[in-house]
């Protein structure tokens, strides 16, 4: 039996005028210490950038 993944999301949002290394820095922290990993990166038209961060909810099954 197949076991169907469930996530939680996070969406963050940048200025324009944030440089690319504090964005990594920004993301590089809630991998690290929330356990969340980058699933899309998208850069728009103004500059600004939005990120989706994912991480697997995890379920306790009851054994007894």
């Amino acid at each position: 039996m197949g076991r169907v993944v469930e996530y939680e999301w996070r969406v963050l949002s940048f200025p324009r005028d944030m440089s690319r290394g504090d964005v990594r820095h920004v993301i590089t922290e809630h991998a690290e210490y929330g356990h969340w990993e980058l699933s899309r990166m998208r850069l728009y038209l103004g500059g600004a950038r939005r990120a989706w961060l994912r991480r697997r909810i995890i379920r306790a099954q009851r054994t007894a």
